[in-house]
């Protein structure tokens, strides 16, 4: 310990700040060398979701002395996580009025939503010109004043947080001319919030988890990621074109999803999870990439509208619904196109299959690949093996006429059609 004491104070805390906060604080009382020493950490992290409330008052009351004290000239990270009962938002309030204070450049906050509406912001963090991330999750009161500009944040995420009205997010963002990473969990019910607006210029991420009806608009030109998760039953969407977007990740449940294909079609790489097509007349002539879940009978068209509409394909990946059992497999069949598509003549090359059932359309599905991909190098089944009898499948499969004479068909485990053909004699 003698010879550690001896670093300079510089050391000492760049060795701290490897350690939770809780031990570096420990530290003081080794010895009056070490008594503040943790008081120049740049990095904070304070609070537990499992914090009796003996052990909350007594953080409680270290924060309140202590985090006022605090010497370092910038915060790098300032993390509190709490449970609400046992929460005083002014607190909170006064805790993040002291980090804006010291420059902080990474905020996150993470309350329990029991109680909704608790308005722990002070105006002082709308107006922190050192932000850059910010995270807020819990029943956190999004009421933005009217005075709002946060120069240097570029990651915004909200969960479960509750806005004011319709105009909060949006006076947000709006002031936010450098942000590129968005994202928004909006999976509870708000009576205050309509209307859902994000038009951010600089955006090039953005992600929404949606679970509630609302009317939205997306306005992101420089966006170059998207994911929509929704599981509302209808929605009114407007969204802008996004001509620089280069990857998708799509879960929506809703019927009507015309204006949000329409709006990607530059992607391209695309994951899709949809219970209704992609509508007629739109072109991915950039999609490189595709993947697919498998849902019942809407998958299969799906696929064909895919195919027929990626001329460029290089990778196709099916991914079976883990809700979609060998025991209970609502049968449904394999509507074949009338003509082979484009990008099975001259561009794909790379097929999987995972979570395979083995089901007749599913082997109908993944024969016809098989017989058409003129230009297919690797065929991988990933089967799910607890339902799929695995020599049934590799028989099918391998015995399978296909289109391109050096396509390798690999299996689960990587086993290859060579094993097959040795086992039964070819």
């Amino acid at each position: 310990m003698v010879r550690i004491s001896g670093l300079p104070d510089e050391v000492l805390v760049k060795i701290l700040s490897f350690a939770p906060t809780n031990i570096a604080v420990s530290t003081s009382i080794l010895s009056k060398r070490w008594e503040f020493l943790w008081m120049w950490l740049t990095k904070l992290d304070y609070g537990d979701i499992c914090y009796s409330e003996p052990e909350f008052k007594s953080l409680q009351c270290f924060l309140n002395r202590n985090l006022p004290l605090h010497r370092a000239p910038v915060i790098e990270r300032f993390r509190l996580l709490f449970m609400d009962k046992h929460l005083k938002p002014e607190d909170i309030r006064m805790w993040v009025v002291i980090a804006v204070s010291r420059y902080v450049r990474k905020l996150e906050i993470y309350i329990s939503h029991h109680r909704e509406k608790q308005n722990i912001l002070p105006s002082s963090l709308y107006t922190c010109n050192s932000l850059v991330v910010l995270k807020l999750s819990g029943g956190i009161l999004l009421d933005v004043p009217r005075m709002v500009c946060l120069p240097s944040l570029k990651t915004l995420e909200l969960t479960d947080v509750i806005f004011f009205n319709d105009a909060s997010l949006q006076r947000l963002l709006s002031n936010c001319p450098v942000l590129e990473d968005l994202v928004v969990n909006f999976f509870r019910r708000h009576d205050d919030m309509v209307k859902f607006t994000v038009i951010v210029p600089s955006l090039r991420r953005l992600s929404l988890y949606i679970g509630c009806n609302c009317e939205f608009v997306i306005d992101t030109p420089s966006l170059e990621y998207f994911k929509l998760v929704d599981r509302s039953n209808s929605h009114s969407y407007l969204i802008e074109n996004m001509p620089k977007l280069m990857e998708a990740d799509i879960d929506v449940t809703f019927t009507d999803i015309k204006s949000l294909i329409g709006s990607i079609t530059s992607v391209k790489q695309l994951t899709i999870s949809s219970q209704v097509g992609n509508g007629d007349g739109f072109i991915f002539n950039h999609l490189e990439h595709l993947t697919i879940y498998v849902w019942k009978e809407y998958s299969s068209h799906l696929l064909v509208q895919f195919l027929r509409d990626t001329p460029n394909l290089r990778e196709l990946i099916l991914i079976s619904s883990l809700t979609d059992n060998y025991e209970n497999n609502d049968m449904f069949f394999w509507h074949q196109p009338s003509t082979v598509p484009e990008c099975m003549l001259s561009s794909l090359q790379n097929f999987t299959w995972s979570q395979y059932l083995g089901r007749p359309q599913d082997r109908d599905m993944a024969v016809y690949i098989l017989k058409n991909a003129c230009r297919l190098r690797t065929a991988t089944i990933l089967a799910n093996t607890r339902l799929v009898p695995k020599f049934k499948m590799i028989k099918e499969l391998a015995r399978s006429s296909r289109a391109s004479s050096t396509c390798e068909l690999d299996f689960e485990d990587g086993s290859s059609e060579d094993v097959f053909n040795y086992i039964i004699g070819f």
